[in-house]
This record gives structure tokens, sequence and C-alpha cells, in this order.
């Protein structure tokens, strides 16, 4: 078993030069189509941002309202629809979440790649736990909702896509569809030494169970679609601004760089990283 996707990079730059072939021929017939669930801002849009500079991928941006997003609509205009569809989802939504994958099936017959970067720590009247007595039900509910309910949901109900990714011979064993929902270190039961932050710790560890869940899933179906968890790091977002001061300037990372990042380890995955969670660098984090 990989202890880091960073032997999986390994592999991929040794592979003799007809596998590359073999690997762009299958692609030839079809464009990549990426998915970023939660691109408003954030992560999210800085995904957007970098998969377009990718001539060979066309980009579905979904958030709850893509018309209010200027940042969105700017992207849009500068690449063209036929590149870049936005899709309105709202994760905490079922039926939203449906209408979303029927608008999408009718512009892509498939899904390379999918990623879930919505994820909430704090808003108005909610904050990070410091003590048990802080703990409440609306806390717990509103991270389980954005961080893990809805991550599984968005997948359950684009799996088709990704699965036809197979189908249409540009996913392998190799180079598979991929699903990458962000996690974060302090999801992690074994690593946990601090104790505190109730709520986020519980629904990263949430997620990082229901990917495991869906990892197995695929892997017994014999479907070509890799299943990971990404942490990114602390990262100058809205997310981590008001937990930034103790932060050595040489670990708050950019947006640019945090997604530059995690793209290097979703272009890397194979059918044989599926089920783990991996930091910034690729290496695995335990459970």
């Amino acid at each position: 078993m990989r202890s880091s996707i960073r032997l999986a990079r390994h592999v991929v730059a040794n592979r003799p030069a007809a596998a590359h072939m073999s690997a762009a021929a299958a692609e030839a017939g079809a464009s990549r189509v990426a998915l970023v669930q939660g691109s408003s801002r954030g992560l999210g849009l800085e995904f957007v941002r970098q998969l377009l500079q990718r001539p060979d991928h066309s980009v579905v941006a979904t958030c709850r309202s893509p018309s209010a997003s200027q940042q969105l609509q700017d992207l849009q205009r500068q690449h063209g629809a036929d590149r870049l569809l936005l899709v309105p989802l709202d994760p905490n939504d079922e039926l939203s979440i449906e209408r979303a994958a029927q608008q999408v099936a009718t512009a892509h017959a498939h899904l390379n790649l999918l990623i879930n970067a919505s994820g909430i720590l704090h808003d108005a009247g909610m904050t990070p736990e410091t003590g048990l007595q802080k703990v409440t039900l609306a806390s717990l509910t509103k991270c389980f909702q954005v961080n893990a309910a809805g991550h599984i949901l968005v997948c359950k109900a684009f799996a088709p896509l990704l699965i036809n990714a197979a189908k249409a011979s540009c996913a392998t064993e190799e180079r598979p569809a991929v699903v990458a929902n962000l996690s974060a270190r302090v999801g992690s039961i074994g690593d946990n030494r601090l104790g505190g932050w109730y709520s986020y710790r519980a629904s990263k560890a949430a997620v990082n169970q229901l990917t495991k869940c869906m990892a197995l899933e695929f892997e017994r179906r014999k479907q070509a679609v890799s299943c990971i968890l990404l942490h990114p790091g602390t990262v100058d977002t809205d997310l981590s601004k008001p937990f930034q001061r103790n932060v050595p300037p040489e670990k708050l990372f950019t947006r640019e760089r945090a997604v530059r990042q995690l793209l290097d380890i979703t272009d890397r995955t194979s059918m044989q990283d599926t089920g783990r969670l991996y930091d910034w660098k690729g290496d695995v984090v335990e459970w």
C-alpha cells in the first residue's frame, strides 16, 4: 500500500512513453470535464480559475447563486459559456442537487473530476467551540450539513457522470475519474492532541468516513473512480481569517499556491490512491 501520493508521482514520471501516448489517445475523443462545488469564493473559485487555464478542460462551477457572483460571471465572459457552465446548487437541498445534476448531464456526458470545496468553520453567531459547554445542536447541524452531508449528496447525484468517464474511455485505472473532497487534518482522530473545535473536527471526521465508504464501493464494483480527501493546509481565505494570527508566514498559503498543490495531487491520483486523506504535500494523513 502506498503511504504517499509521491510514489504515484514517481510511477507516472517513469512510465514508458508508450503508456503516455496511450493515455493521450484515450482522451483524444473527449475533453476533460471538471466540476467544482462551492465555487463562488475562496478555494473553490481558485479551482475554477486554474482549471480554466487548461485548454483541454471544460469546467462546471456550482454554488447557491452563480448569478450573484461577479467573479464567476467575469470568468464565464472571459472563457465563454461553452467552457464554463454556471449551475445553481445548494448542497443543503437535495432537490437543488438533483436539478443541478440533471442540468450538467444535458451539457456533459461525463465528469473526470469532482471537487467538493464548500466548507464552514464559523459564521454569524457560530464560532469553533473551545469547550464542551459551548457545543450546540445548531453548530453541530450546520457543520455536518455543509462539511459532510452536502459533499456525499453531491457525490451521489454526480456518480453516474463520473462512472461514464470510464465508459467514454477517458478514465482508466492509472488515470481514473477523481472525487476530491476537501477535509482537514483536524478531522483526524489519531492526530487530535489538542481537542476543541468539536463541531468542525467531527464534521471533517464524518466526511472522511463517508468518502472511504464511497471509495470502497466504486472499487468493489470495479468502476474507475478514485475518491480522495485533501487537507489544503492553512490558506488565506475567509474561513481561516480569524485564526491566522498564530500561523507562521511560511505556513499560511495563498489560494493560488494551495490550489496548485492540490491539483498536482488530483492529477497524479490513480485507483491505488483511493480512500485516503492526503495533505498538501501529498503525504497520507492518519485517520
